[in-house]
């Protein structure tokens, strides 16, 4: 007795030339026994051309020429493939069925024209069994009708009952060689030919599989099983080596080329083993459809069908809408017309179902059939995009996902099957392609795709891009995502890349590459990327008009992180919606370079509090510029002087009154209270500034040259502190009252915030936890170099919520 035979079946594009003939042979040798069961679809598109001459009957000249095509690709195989007396044989034998078919005319019935067709997989079997045999593979050709008994229908399905005697007296009688069976055709009682359907030869191996009671059924095609998404069409699309049957099942519904649904129905009421693989490649990989139903986490596949008819179905108004709608479900059921996606319309009376223009008009005229009390209309020019996988309706990001891609690309409707297997949107016809790679990005990439966009090219703009061509492969390798400057854009320039731009060539490139702007619309231009998961926006401006566009960012979904202070520092109102229009999207805004450059005091505070301690009191030198200014400053060079050595090594603003009036400071001082809790308004900080009024509103040079003021205010200040044995030093100050200041102070020469090195800050906080020895962090407050290393920082801790 035969045991754990195997079923090989080979399609079309496997069989499409004389070589892929000479490639089956050879893999059948390596994969198969001598016992083993191999079905075979018609070669290449021999159906095709078989339709296409039953079509042409009518015009017997037109039906001349289309047959003679056939005679000559068959007889290229047969003379190509095989020898002497064998390729003789099978001429003739050829040559007497395509006579036959010359004296057809028109009209046919159903069965003469199912008839023609099977004379295709005909074909092929016989040409594989010669084939087999003449390399030493002992087979024999059997046409499937001699056992297979199904009846005509819109699905034909295969009665096991009858077929399974016929079939194991088949097996009994050639138990000891290959038996290379038709795919696609059964026969019915009255020995009527009968066609199995669409993929009808996958459905032939499995049933056959299934009624000889094989171990395993491998079905072999031009890809080497399932992908995540079209290999021909998404580029990093990858095979699936497992898949849940449940799964599989799921896919072949949403009319997926690689299965069809009937073909796993003798796969689920069987104990076969199903595997997917590659004729052309067998060594390439394979899918196998597994039976275990463990739970899944989400999407595996994108799936997609750019030709997709909607049927609409208009129910009499006044009637029992749900009784209506179950009724039409339980009749597709039982004529196994499952519908795509169906769309629920109760108060227009109607439902929508989305159908392959192949099906839709079998479903029409079941319908009209079956259904009374209705009107049905159909209507073209859609498309599907569909998420396959176990888990899937339970997965927030992917379900965000995928809505999010697809709500501005013309989407008629989402629809999400009660199995929980799907997501399946419906859209008025659109290019798919791209859809298709953006969203299997945005659901299976494993590196995820940011783009970050640089706001101000100055001073710390320019450290920051050179800091993350060092860092930016080190930065990918961490997290798994790839990292790409998109854009660079000025007070009234801006370049945009989608491709990238080299941080390292930026600067120099900017002029010549660069575009203006006068209604910013850079903005929407970055919020609609269309081949990144995530966008980032730098801003290390220090402009208002920047800052009120935190909002507009945050609405196109995009990330920010914030050199400028003034968004943080704006009213209580301004800020919290900010924060709140950041945070009910599930995206985020980093500052922490706004208050001590590099060093982490914003991160630190907000720790603190979100911990469970409790900020009493904040003190601190929070400038840099400040610090730097006053521990030179002793008497022998002038203050003014000491701003103009600062100003040309950079160390200021641009505008060194910016630096001066004390507003930085207070800036800073508000974004801290806040970060540890308090409510403060930035007209509550008491500010004093040095800059006198006479030169607040002259111009820069003219500001720099009268600058002797500035020294004779402060110097009367410094002699009587010196007196005391006292320093100079530009404090912040902030209570738990919420009494905040920010001024000169003259301080002990021992005093923690009088010794530090030029430029350092230091922050003193005090809380519950630190009541009688503050947590002091100290550092270089100020610098290119260390602001664009908190810049770095704020994008590695963001990608790591990403």
């Amino acid at each position: 007795m035969v045991t754990s035979r195997q079923l090989h079946k080979f399609g079309g594009s496997s069989l499409a030339n004389p070589e892929c003939y000479r490639r089956v042979a050879t893999i059948l040798k390596e994969y198969s026994e001598p016992h083993d069961l191999i079905v075979v679809s018609a070669a290449g598109k021999t159906t095709n051309h078989l339709i296409a001459f039953a079509d042409s009957l009518s015009s017997p000249h037109d039906a001349h020429a289309i047959l003679n095509d056939i005679r000559q690709f068959q007889l290229h195989l047969i003379n190509d493939l095989l020898d002497g007396e064998v390729a003789q044989a099978l001429a003739a034998q050829l040559s007497d069925e395509i006579s036959y078919l010359d004296s057809l005319t028109a009209p046919l019935d159903d069965y003469q024209r199912n008839a023609i067709l099977a004379h295709g997989e005909s074909w092929s079997s016989r040409i594989m069994a010669a084939l087999l045999n003449q390399h030493g593979m002992v087979a024999i050709a059997q046409d499937a009708r001699t056992f297979l008994r199904a009846q005509s229908g819109a699905q034909p399905e295969v009665d096991r009952a009858k077929s399974y005697p016929l079939l194991q007296e088949i097996l009994v009688q050639n138990a000891h060689q290959r038996i290379i069976f038709t795919g696609f055709i059964a026969q019915n009682d009255a020995g009527k030919t009968v066609l199995l359907g669409r993929n009808g030869s996958d459905y032939s191996a499995t049933i056959i599989g299934a009624l000889a009671e094989v171990e395993r059924v491998t079905i072999w095609s031009d890809v080497a099983g399932v992908y995540s998404a079209d290999p021909r069409v998404v580029e990093d699309a990858c095979l699936l080596p497992l898949l849940r049957l449940d799964e599989a099942s799921e896919l072949a519904r949403l009319a997926a080329p690689v299965l069809h649904s009937r073909t796993l129905q003798p796969v689920a009421q069987s104990s076969i083993d199903l595997h997917l693989r590659c004729s052309y490649q067998p060594e390439s990989g394979s899918t196998h459809i597994e039976r275990i139903l463990a739970s899944g986490r989400g999407a595996k596949i994108i799936t997609s069908l750019d030709d997709v008819l909607l049927l609409e179905v208009h129910f009499t108004q006044g009637h029992d809408f749900n009784r209506q709608q179950a009724q039409v479900t339980e009749l597709l059921k039982r004529e196994q017309l499952a519908p795509l996606a169906v769309e629920r319309q109760e108060d227009h009376s109607r439902i929508r179902l989305a159908y392959t223009a192949e099906m839709t008009s079998e479903v029409m005229r079941i319908l009209q059939e079956n259904i009374a009390d209705a009107e049905f209309y159909i209507k073209g020019g859609y498309a599907m995009i569909a998420a396959v996988g176990a888990g899937i309706t339970k997965n927030a990001n992917h379900c965000f996902g995928f809505y999010q891609r697809l709500k501005q690309s013309s989407l008629e409707f989402i629809d999400s099957p009660e199995s929980e297997l799907s997501l399946v949107a419906i859209l008025r016809k659109t290019p798919l392609q791209p859809l298709l790679t953006i969203l299997h990005s945005q659901l299976f990439q494993a590196h995820k795709r940011v783009a970050l966009a640089l706001c101000g090219k100055g001073n710390i703009g320019a450290s920051w891009l050179k800091l993350f061509a060092e860092q930016k492969e080190v930065l990918e390798k961490r997290r798994e995502m790839n990292f790409e400057l998109v854009a660079i854009i000025s007070s009234q320039e801006y370049w945009l890349d989608e491709d990238g731009i080299d941080p390292l060539q930026a600067e120099a490139r900017f002029s010549e590459q660069a575009k203006p702007y006068e209604a910013d619309e850079w903005l929407p231009a970055l919020g609609q990327l269309k081949n990144y998961d995530e966008v980032i926006v730098l801003d290390v401006t220090a402009s208002k008009k920047m800052a009120e566009q935190y909002l507009d960012i945050a609405g196109l979904g995009m990330h920010l992180i914030s050199v400028n202070k003034v968004a943080g520092a704006a009213s209580s109102e301004y800020y919290y919606q900010i924060k709140d229009a950041f945070s009910k999207i599930g995206r985020h805004w980093f500052y922490n370079a706004t208050v001590g450059a590099g060093l982490p005091i914003n991160h630190t505070v907000r720790d603190l509090r979100e911990s469970g301690d409790e900020i009493t009191a904040l003190s601190g030198i929070f400038s840099g510029t400040l610090s730097w200014l006053f521990q030179q400053y002793d008497g022998m060079i002038p203050f003014n002087e000491l701003i103009d050595q600062a100003w040309q090594q950079g160390l200021t603003e641009p505008d060194p009154r910016h630096d001066l009036d004390g507003s930085d400071v207070m800036r800073k001082l508000v974004i801290l209270a806040r970060e540890s809790g308090l409510e403060i308004e930035p007209d509550q900080v008491v500010v004093e500034s040095l800059v006198p009024d006479e030169l607040a509103e002259l111009s820069l040079d003219d500001f720099l040259d009268k600058g002797t003021l500035l020294d004779e205010q402060l110097s009367q200040r410094l002699a009587k502190a010196r007196k005391e044995d006292k320093v100079l030093r530009y404090v912040a100050r902030l209570e738990k009252t919420g009494k905040a200041t920010v001024g000169i102070e003259a301080l002990p020469q021992e005093h923690p915030l009088a010794n530090l090195l030029p430029c350092d800050n230091i922050f003193a906080i005090e809380s519950k936890w630190y009541k009688d020895n503050p947590l002091v962090i100290r550092g270089p407050g100020a610098g290119r170099e260390v602001t664009a290393g908190a810049i770095q920082s704020d994008i590695n801790r963001l990608s790591g919520l990403l």
